[in-house]
């Protein structure tokens, strides 16, 4: 099972080069992190090459795809985070989908499925992934459009190409359905990238409701080869709890 460490969330304000570095330290071999402009890329670059540590993703910048009237600007901002992505060496560009706009949901769901069509033609000519993400609007995106991870794998089918993919994050699905395993299972090949944390509360993988052991050892099954992003806030020093991860 391989490991990507998102610095955002569990070295929260250290700079991503400084985080790179630390994780390296700690035994990983892969990071992610969040939004990319405020970053100084070249610094990461440098410090991913240094170290020996793959860039595993990011997110793209501007989220929002049920608007069809943001939809160029979706689509330019896709562009140039493309570009950085192939400076880095990522492979997997993560979106969200934005929050429902009060048009009917019919009408989001082709926004969203017309952008990713048009999404898929920009990357076309190269190696990227734009994966989306459902999350939970019970806890901690109300509002948002896309929160079941069925109704994401319908619109990555309807979408129909290599280039369009889901992020599973296991913390917001359990949140939202349950049934873990079965759905990503019967799901497996529309999934380019999985998100992990406790719950409740979004911390460490340890002492929560879900057998993360058993839940990750089910996915290695399945012959997933991507990464398990880790994403999740500790309430111990971060070393701990990543060092308990490496040490199964």
């Amino acid at each position: 099972m391989k490991f990507s460490v998102c610095t955002d969330a569990l070295f929260s304000g250290m700079d991503t080069a400084q985080a790179l570095a630390k994780c390296a330290s700690l035994g990983f071999g892969a990071v992610e992190f969040w939004y990319w402009p405020s970053k100084d890329i070249e610094k990461i670059a440098a410090a991913s090459k240094e170290h020996g540590v793959e860039i595993a993703g990011f997110c793209t910048e501007p989220m929002n795809l049920v608007n069809p009237a943001r939809r160029g600007e979706f689509i330019r901002g896709l562009i140039e985070t493309a570009t950085v992505a192939q400076k880095l060496g990522a492979k997997v560009l993560i979106t969200q989908v934005g929050d429902d706009t009060g048009q009917p949901r019919d009408a989001q769901r082709s926004s969203i499925i017309d952008g990713l069509k048009e999404a898929a033609i920009a990357l076309k000519n190269t190696n990227l992934v734009l994966a989306i993400e459902p999350l939970n609007a019970l806890i901690d995106h109300k509002g948002y459009y896309l929160t079941r991870s069925n109704d994401g794998f319908e619109i990555v089918k309807e979408v129909s190409d290599p280039h369009i993919k889901v992020l599973f994050d296991i913390y917001h699905q359990q949140v939202t359905e349950g049934n873990i395993v079965n759905n990503i299972e019967k799901n497996i090949e529309y999934i380019a990238h999985f998100h992990a944390a406790g719950l409740p509360g979004r911390h460490e993988l340890t002492e929560n409701e879900l057998n993360y052991d058993y839940v990750l050892a089910q996915i290695d099954k399945m012959g997933y080869s991507g990464y398990i992003g880790l994403e999740y806030f500790p309430l111990a020093k971060p070393e701990k709890g990543l060092a308990a991860l490496l040490s199964k």
